[in-house]
């Protein structure tokens, strides 16, 4: 393009000095810019062709480098959750182990105490049956003796 200016620059001053200058000259010049324009277009658009396709390309590079980050985190993720879960499987287990025993310490608890509260109130009885008995053989037995007035 630069070979083409001065060339132009050259046939301006010719044409301004010389009289029998033929204008189609600078007409050929003329085309000659419009050739290297649509050259230079040409390469220009297949340099942005070569660019979009790198584009694409590392477009494309980057959503699998995504696609696979992605599923390594599912996967970590579904393992955490898989972990968790056996861990408050574990955890539910140990509490509903220690809740039956509880409830089984419990039970004997009860046991224990309605026993204790039937001999309690079977004592309990018997002390006033003997108190009863006796109260009546105090009265059986005064009863029997005269008194004086």
């Amino acid at each position: 393009m630069e070979a083409l200016m001065d060339q132009f620059t050259f046939l301006s001053n010719q044409s301004l000095g010389d009289r029998s200058f033929d204008p189609s000259r600078i007409e050929d010049l003329m085309k000659l810019f419009e050739l290297e324009a649509y050259k230079a277009w040409a390469d220009m658009e297949l340099e942005q062709e070569t660019e979009v396709k790198e584009a694409e390309n590392s477009l494309k590079e980057t959503e699998e480098y995504l696609e696979l980050t992605m599923e390594s985190a599912m996967e970590e993720f579904h393992r955490f959750e898989e972990e968790m879960e056996n861990m408050a499987k574990a955890e539910y287990d140990s509490l509903n182990h220690v809740a039956e025993k509880a409830r089984s310490l419990g039970k004997t608890m009860e046991k224990a105490a309605t026993f204790s509260a039937k001999k309690y109130i079977e004592a309990a009885m018997n002390s006033a049956k003997a108190s009863m008995n006796s109260a009546v053989k105090a009265i059986s037995a005064n009863s029997k003796k005269v008194h004086p007035s």
